[in-house]
């Protein structure tokens, strides 16, 4: 039996989050199950880099083509939400967020491509896997596929083993700089309730909206107690979770929220908004805010600050919460959905 896969996105040396879930997803699935052939297809621009990269014995690299079928699997998993035209028996496509058809997030023409890509694998899928069901929820009601076509399985973490190590003053914001993360507002409300020596750290690359926050910055009174570090690779976001006090993460819309799950496995106190995926994601575990409210933002890094006790409680139970969410439990909800079409059997 052979499964095919598209790993474009795993390739590479930034990964997004849904790079990230790409990776796991594609190692995990050929380790746990080692009698299966797994092809890994990329497109042309990244199959080179791919083809000179080590591979699970039991992995196979083919290049993706749009709509000549190289491949005689029985099943494709397009893990972006796009899918091939070329048919396949059985076809499987992951939905992460579709922000893009409800904020102004990004260019036009990156709306009307994603917008168009994501209708047609919504089209060809004969099961929809979303990682939240907030975007379950927006898959079911914005591109009209019914709920039995839908299942839901949430993005994963890899839980570090706990520390003793002392937090720092730091306010830690992992992602893009982009519109999307509501990062103007963020450091308004630093500036409000955080005094020195408290930081803000914003961890990421450069993303849609990126010049407005960065003028922002500039502009701000606190600008000498704010970091941009730019894209980081994994090994070095571990160490600004082992260090920060708080993960500030008030995202306008998360179709999942990677950043707040790793925040709470390395024991962060975690702030973060109370719209999209991110309630889903948190539970009890993060003091929640209306990410529209710059006023409730700053009130609660200021009660964060203060209180190193909420601080303690909510790491531990970050602790707990992310305990909930490993990258095995993505694997095995993602192979009990190839065995609902019958492959895996």
């Amino acid at each position: 039996m052979t499964i095919a896969l598209d790993a474009t996105y795993s390739e590479g040396s930034s990964l997004s989050g849904i790079g990230v879930y790409c990776r796991e997803l594609l190692q995990g699935l050929a380790r746990q199950h080692p009698q299966v052939r797994f092809e890994w297809h990329y497109r042309p621009h990244r199959l080179l880099r791919a083809l000179a990269r080590p591979r699970p014995v039991n992995v196979d690299v083919r290049p993706l083509l749009e709509t000549f079928r190289l491949s005689r699997a029985r099943l494709f998993h397009g893990l972006n939400q796009r899918l091939p035209a070329a048919r396949y028996p059985l076809r499987v496509a992951t939905f992460h967020d579709l922000f893009v058809f409800t904020g102004d997030y990004s260019t036009p023409e990156f709306r009307e491509r994603f917008q168009r890509l994501a209708r047609e694998a919504a089209g060809r899928a004969d099961l929809i896997l979303c990682v939240s069901r907030f975007t379950a929820s927006q898959v079911e009601e914005l591109l009209g596929v019914p709920s039995g076509r839908i299942r839901v399985v949430p993005h994963g973490v890899h839980l570090p083993p706990e520390g003793q190590r002392e937090r720092e003053p730091m306010i830690l914001h992992v992602g893009a700089i982009q519109r999307r993360k509501n990062l103007v507002r963020l450091v308004a409300a630093f500036e409000k309730a955080a005094p020195a020596p408290w930081r803000l750290v914003l961890a990421g690359g450069e993303g849609y909206g990126a010049a407005e926050v960065l003028e922002r910055i500039r502009t701000s009174p606190a600008s000498a107690r704010i970091e941009v570090t730019g894209w980081l690779p994994d090994e070095e976001i571990g160490r600004l979770y082992s260090r920060a006090a708080i993960l500030a993460f008030p995202s306008l819309d998360e179709g999942f929220g990677i950043p707040a799950l790793e925040a709470m496995a390395h024991g962060v106190a975690v702030l973060s908004s109370n719209r999209s995926a991110l309630p889903e994601v948190c539970g009890d575990a993060a003091l929640l805010v209306d990410p529209l409210r710059e006023e409730e933002i700053a009130a609660a890094l200021d009660r964060m600050i203060r209180d190193s006790g909420l601080r303690e409680r909510l790491a531990a139970a970050g602790r707990l919460r992310a305990a909930q969410f490993p990258w095995s439990r993505t694997v095995e909800e993602t192979w009990r959905a190839y065995r609902e079409l019958g492959v895996g059997d």
